[in-house]
């Protein structure tokens, strides 16, 4: 079982730190249940978050939230390819079955957050201010699917923001089903 730490330096409830400080304090864990053993994959990731098994098993595809990117880790090595940098943060992500995957896109990329980037000490005074101080994620919704290599094959958008924050995407059949960080339902639409 693979699965994500985002962050061995704050708790998932301060996630917009993580953003905010943008170093790489995530990792990949294997949990073997029949050796009742974690083991490490990788280290050293940007946030982190979705994770999903290659059909051939050889890689995971990760998605790393605050870099904005879809990686490749290999297994075994744990070794790190970048397949696409992303116009938006990613979060969770699901195999479709068929050798594709959907990505949930948080919001898209902040201007003002991208900017700091350069400033790492900026961006530690940034994050600790009260969370309403600090720069807010869009309420574009948008979901992309991807192949095995990264390729984006489809992207859904609702620029209307009427579900912002889309942090699970999961088809069944002809539906895709949403999940958000804020909304208190799901969300789906057709495929067709």
């Amino acid at each position: 079982m693979f699965f994500s730490d985002s962050s061995n330096r704050f708790p998932l409830s301060h996630w917009r730190r993580d953003l905010l400080e943008h170093r790489p304090n995530g990792r990949i864990l294997a949990y073997s249940p029949s050796a009742g053993a974690t083991t490490e994959v990788a280290t050293g990731l940007f946030f982190p978050n979705g994770v999903a098994l290659t059909p051939d098993g050889s890689a995971l595809l990760v998605c790393e939230t605050v870099a904005h990117r879809l990686t490749r880790i290999a297994l075994p090595s744990g070794a790190a390819t970048v397949l696409a940098d992303l116009p938006a943060y990613p979060d969770n992500m699901s195999s479709v079955g068929d050798g594709t995957f959907w990505i949930a896109l948080a919001s898209p990329r902040v201007p003002i957050a991208e900017r700091l980037l350069p400033h790492p000490r900026v961006r530690t005074v940034v994050a600790a201010l009260p969370t309403w101080m600090q720069p807010q994620p869009g309420k574009h919704t948008i979901a992309a699917q991807v192949d095995a290599d990264g390729t984006v094959l489809r992207t859904l958008h609702s620029p209307a923001g009427r579900y912002p924050m889309l942090t699970g995407v999961r088809q069944s059949g002809d539906t895709l089903w949403f999940g958000s960080l804020t909304e208190r339902s799901l969300a789906h639409v057709p495929l067709n």
